[in-house]
């Protein structure tokens, strides 16, 4: 009776998914959990907060997320959390790329589902013309990695996001 929740950490975050009674829409678009509650009727109610602290840091940088057209590269885990949280904060415009193509297509549907309105692109890692651009990728985590898209392309005014924690200075972003 003292136990009202649990903060679920990888591996087990997919697999929690399956055992709550009920998920957010960003638990389910991200197909993982890592926050559970027992609610009022002791049902366990499952949440994903990864993506919520992307946007947090995006708005304590003053960022605004609301109407901003934002790229995410890599559909993966992290990657979708952040998508979930980034359509929940009202992007207007969401680009998707990954070379998983499935992986890419899953996500792309599973917002649809969720975020009807929101203007979704797939298939294209041109960071041309958006106001956030977000590495979701693992491409970073050792020096010699290759750029996850052409930086070259980004504009002086856009916003650049990495989830690569190994290092505080990615090649990305110091090629930004």
């Amino acid at each position: 009776t003292n136990v009202h929740g649990a903060l679920i950490t990888m591996p087990h975050k997919v697999r929690t998914l399956e055992l709550v009674d009920e998920a957010s829409a960003s638990a389910r678009i991200a197909g993982a959990c890592n926050a559970v509650r027992i609610d009022e009727r002791g049902r366990l109610t499952g949440d994903m907060f990864d993506g919520e602290g992307f946007v947090r840091g995006l708005l304590k940088k003053g960022r605004p997320v609301f109407g901003a057209t934002v790229l995410v590269v890599g559909c993966g885990g992290v990657g979708s959390a952040i998508s979930a949280s980034l359509a929940k904060a009202g992007a207007s415009r969401l680009g998707l790329y990954d070379r998983s193509v499935p992986a890419m297509e899953a996500l792309a549907g599973r917002l649809r589902t969720h975020y009807p309105k929101l203007a979704l692109h797939t298939g294209d890692s041109d960071p041309a013309g958006y106001d956030i651009v977000v590495n979701a990728t693992p491409l970073g985590m050792r020096n010699d990695d290759p750029l996850p898209l052409d930086v070259e392309r980004i504009s002086p005014s856009t916003f650049v996001g990495e989830v690569v924690l190994k290092m505080e200075m990615t090649p990305f972003l110091a090629a930004v």
